[in-house]
């Protein structure tokens, strides 16, 4: 039975790939810089005699054929990249490289589809189809290697059917699955404005224009962008999150600058609450007698599940892991740029549980002491491994 040959493969090379996991974490990279870990990659793929391309400078993507080949493709995802973040676990595969930390899970993710890649191929006369494998370059930054990926063709050489990507959620117990149907995951876009007119002396604050104020006013201005235009239902998150201006306390600057993100889960709202914005922050900052730039950065889209193939992944997660441990998945506001890819096609993005609070693994993903119970990399690997060989849509 298929079923248990995947789960036998994936007990047999759980220590081989947590080994896999300890070296990417070792070595992280930042996003459109992981030239490593794609050699990495090519040479466990050329070592098993499976044929792959580079694409978006060091993406890796090939497809192992089963029988009937036709008759079905879906493809399987995989994010490389880290994050610009000093890590704080005291772990013998801690970074290597200063600065830069996995503390998003990819390591995770790249090892799981690379465990896939080897079972799917061992087992390739037992199931029918084709599977693409896509190892992605810069999810963490924009455009987004998805973005670059689809440009370069990836969904189109073959075009798969549906594709699946996993996740590690810090907040699911290990051995634990969730999916969620619809939206699950909000779009992200950066807003970037430059406050400017006439500075000068704190004491004399009616011979300049205070843009310290004016940003004070913006910022709350801002916040009736969702509060008083947003449907209540459909949720949607705007932050300002940074403020640069002045450098002494009796000198009003000349210039202030704020940073920010827009999220939300319907694309029309999106693009309205843009013209929104640059309506509140221009009407605001004249009316006080200032200048203001604007530009929002658009960013990557919302993510959203196909109900029919998420359904069909779910249900095979019953079976590969009992439905006990397969749950719903909450709706984040976090983003992926996963979303490129469910414009095109149906797609299935699901979480993989890598908490355990007895062995005090608890920490958030973008934090200094992120990790994982790696009894997960056993559960990915052969997770992904049955879904490529069986999802259909």
């Amino acid at each position: 039975m298929l079923l248990t040959r995947i789960q036998q493969r994936a007990k047999l090379y759980a220590d081989e790939f947590v080994a896999v996991r300890h070296w990417l974490h070792a070595h992280p990279e930042l996003s459109y810089q992981e030239f490593e870990t794609s050699r990495f990659i090519q040479s466990r793929l050329n070592e098993w005699g499976i044929a792959f391309e580079v694409k978006a400078g060091t993406g890796v993507v090939g497809i192992i054929e089963g029988k009937e080949p036709h008759s079905r493709i879906i493809a399987l995802r995989a994010d490389m990249d880290a994050l610009p973040i000093v890590e704080e676990n005291e772990v013998p595969y801690r970074s290597t490289n200063e600065g830069v930390m996995h503390a998003c899970g990819h390591d995770v993710h790249t090892t799981c589809l690379l465990g896939a890649v080897k079972i799917l191929n061992e087992l390739k006369t037992e199931w029918s189809g084709t599977v693409q494998f896509i190892f992605q370059p810069g999810e963490e930054r924009n455009p987004g290697g998805a973005s670059l990926l689809i440009k370069e063709g990836v969904l189109k050489y073959p075009k798969p059917q549906g594709i699946i990507g996993l996740h590690v959620h810090p907040g699911l117990q290990v051995g634990k699955l969730s999916f969620r149907k619809g939206r699950v995951m909000a779009s992200a876009d950066e807003i970037y404005m430059t406050i400017k007119s006439k500075g000068g002396h704190a004491a004399a604050p009616h011979l300049t224009v205070d843009t310290i104020l004016v940003a004070s006013h913006i910022i709350i201005a801002l916040q009736q962008v969702i509060s008083r235009n947003n449907n209540p239902l459909s949720p949607s998150v705007l932050s300002i999150c940074a403020i640069q201006g002045g450098h002494t306390t009796n000198v009003i600057p000349s210039e202030v600058k704020l940073m920010g993100t827009f999220r939300a889960m319907d694309e029309q709202w999106r693009f309205k609450a843009h013209t929104l914005i640059q309506k509140i922050v221009t009407g605001v900052a004249e009316s006080m007698g200032a200048e203001v730039q604007l530009h929002i950065d658009v960013g990557y889209p919302a993510v959203d599940n196909d109900a029919h193939l998420t359904d069909v992944a779910w249900k095979l997660a019953d079976a590969y892991m009992g439905t006990e441990n397969v749950e719903e998945t909450e709706v984040r506001m976090g983003a992926e740029d996963f979303g490129y890819y469910t414009q095109v096609i149906p797609g299935c993005f699901f979480r993989l549980g890598v908490m355990n609070v007895e062995k005090g693994i608890i920490s958030g993903v973008h934090t200094p002491t992120f990790n994982i119970d790696e009894v997960a990399i056993e559960t990915g690997m052969g997770m992904m491994a049955w879904l490529g060989a069986n999802a259909t849509i």
